[in-house]
């Protein structure tokens, strides 16, 4: 369960629901329609804002998921894993892009440049 907030208010407004684990990280679609979650469950999750409902699991990480990210455009998701991988995945298929190998230890986080 995640629970969200207005912040002028204090007020929760919505509540997420899917993860098995504590999550970890969270990022705003650049739209403000979508929120991506990391968990300690292993996957990343696609929520849309409005209702609240799940639109989509990412998976393929083999450890905890700590952070995520949207691309500027809002059609990618980013993730960083105890795996010591980096994925992306696209956002309307839940499909892995790409792995980015290489770190010799964990990843905790990740980013897209603006460009």
């Amino acid at each position: 369960r995640m629970a969200c907030f207005a912040v002028m208010t204090g007020r929760e407004v919505r509540t997420l629901k899917g993860h098995t684990g504590g999550v970890s990280s969270v990022s705003f679609s650049p739209d403000g329609r979508r929120v991506a979650t990391a968990s300690w469950d292993g996957t990343a999750k696609v929520f849309d804002v409005e209702t609240g409902k799940e639109v989509r699991t990412l998976r393929g990480h083999t450890g905890f998921v700590y952070s995520v990210s949207f691309s500027p455009d809002g059609r990618r998701v980013a993730t960083a894993s105890w795996d010591g991988t980096a994925k992306v995945f696209d956002v309307e298929t839940g499909k892995e892009v790409r792995t980015l190998r290489g770190h010799t230890g964990f990843v905790y986080s990740v980013s897209f440049s603006p460009d």
